[in-house]
Order: C-alpha cells, then structure tokens, then sequence
C-alpha cells in the first residue's frame, strides 16, 4: 500500500512539472513571435483578402457576401492560426482586392492572406510568398459538342478566337506556327465577347484558362451543348494563396494547414463542391472533375512556382 503511494505521489510531481514546462514554453513562444503571427496575436485578428467575381475561387454571392473555394481554404487557414496561437477567439476582416491591388497589399501588410485565383510563379515570388497549390489551370479550348473537337490537332485550319492581350492568345499563335495548323486567330476584346464568337458560329473555338472557359459554358444559355478540349496547350498553371514574403514562422503554419487540408478527404470533398456540383448564386455547375495533376499535387502538396513540378 505505502509503495503505490509512493509512486502515485511521485507521478503527479512529474505531470507538474511537465505542466510548468510546457507554461514556461508558452510564454517563451508569445514574446518570440514576429511578423505576421505577432500582429495577429497583438491585434486579434487576421485580414483575409478576397475578390469579387473570380468564380468559383473568390466572389460575392446573392447577398453580396464573399464565398468560394478559395475563400474557404483561407478560412481554415485562419483557424488553423487561431490554435497555434491558443487564441479564444480570432476575428476575420475581410478586405476586397483586385489584380492590381492584391500584391501591393500583401506587401505593405494590409491584407493577411490572399484568396483568390492568382497564378503562382517566379515573378511573383520575389515580391510574395506562395502556399500550397490549391489549383491548377492550362489553356484548353471551349467548343460545341456538335463539332466534335477535342484535340488541338482537330482544330486545323479553322477559325478560332482567344482573348487579345493574354497569355493565351500568345501561345495559340506559337502552336499554330509551329504545328502548321493553318488557324485563323480572332482577337476578342475581353471572355464574354470570345464565347459569344463561338455561340454565334463566328469562330469553332475560344481558346483560354480552362476553369474560365468552365464557368462561361456552365453560365451560357445551354450549358450542355460546350465541351473543354482534353488537350491543353500548356502546362499546368498553379494558383496559389499569397502571404507576406521573409515571413518563415507564419508560412510554416499556413502551409502545415493547407497540406493537412489538401491530402485530407476535406480537401477533395472541398474541390467537388465548388466544381462538380451547382454553386451560387445562379446554381450553375462547372463540371470540372479533379484532374490527374490536381489529385498529385493535393496527394503531395507543393508551393512551387514551376509548371514542370506538376
């Protein structure tokens, strides 16, 4: 009896002192918090930037109130910022940007996280930091399903139409020489004025980022009369969400919530919601299924900037 006493005594005097240690680690982490995770800590609050109209990834729904996949993962973000820092309660402000202003506003410490459809890449990077990669777009082509067009090859000596001033219009001209297709290339002025070409008969095909062409069949008037070319003319293009650059402890918890999030059945249960079913406001549906480098890069995730890492 005085034995287990004896070692019921000297357990507890172990598990406080494992308590006071684990207090005293505590204390430590808050005074050496810097960046980002020290201005969320001081003001209780993380500052999530999202967009307007880039569906499905960031937009403003019926009432005006912002939601998407991108959105979402932010969220969780800020959830996953809110344990490491044991905080009781993280207030999340939401701050609009668009393509000119959401860099500018990462930088100067405006905005926390940026949700929303921005292409990663190298350039970027030497002004931001990237996470995880929460999608990837290629340029592809949007066609009617009568015409029976799905290879890029398909399309020889047609007409075709890509938005002027893009990246997309640049590679289908580049394709076009070097594959001998015999194209003739329409510059549109923006998306709708392209699609609406291809609606009209004007040209068999709009040529542009695959999740644009998706959400401008799925709002048309018919939906099920538009397919997206299987082959891409490019390679795989990865958004991701930009933080502050140099920032190192709050990448490192930011990343950790995506990854977890991404290789988890959420992430992929997150993905279908906002691309294979009908979403709001209108209801349309994307019909965009996962595709095969999407599956790997949510199996090993990557905050590479590199086409060719995908």
């Amino acid at each position: 009896m005085h034995t287990s006493h004896q070692r019921r005594s000297r357990g507890s005097i172990g598990l406080l002192f494992g308590v006071s240690t684990l207090l005293a680690a505590g204390a430590a982490q808050a005074q050496d918090l810097t960046g980002t995770l020290a201005k969320i800590k001081e003001t209780g609050a993380i500052v999530i930037g999202y967009r307007d109209a880039s569906v499905p990834f960031s937009y403003l729904d019926g009432d005006q109130k912002p939601v998407g996949y991108a959105f979402e993962i932010c969220n969780k973000v800020a959830d996953a910022v809110k344990a490491h820092l044991k905080l009781s309660k993280l207030e999340v402000k939401l701050n609009p940007v668009t393509s000119a202003t959401r860099i500018p506003l990462i930088a100067n410490g405006t905005v926390d996280l940026e949700c929303g459809s921005t292409t990663n890449n190298v350039d970027r990077q030497k002004q931001v930091s990237f996470t995880n990669t929460h999608f990837l777009t290629a340029t592809r082509f949007v066609a009617k399903k009568s015409a029976k067009l799905d290879k890029i090859e398909d399309l020889k000596g047609k007409t075709v139409v890509s938005t002027s001033g893009t990246t997309n219009i640049r590679q289908i001209n580049e394709a076009n020489t070097a594959r001998s297709l015999g194209l003739t290339i329409l510059p549109a002025k923006d998306h709708a004025e392209a699609f609406l070409m291809v609606e009209t008969g004007r040209a068999v095909a709009f040529v542009m980022d695959d999740v644009l062409l998706a959400s401008l069949a799925a709002g048309s008037k018919e939906p099920g009369a538009y397919a997206i070319s299987s082959e891409a003319l490019s390679a795989p293009e990865p958004y991701g969400i930009m933080l502050r650059k140099d920032d190192e402890p709050f990448k490192k918890v930011v990343d950790a919530a995506t990854a977890a999030l991404y290789k988890s059945p959420e992430g992929a249960a997150l993905y279908d919601k906002w691309f294979t079913k009908p979403i709001p406001p209108r209801g349309i549906n994307l019909n965009l299924p996962m595709s095969e480098p999407m599956k790997k890069a949510f199996a090993s995730p990557s905050d590479s900037a590199d086409p060719a890492a995908y």
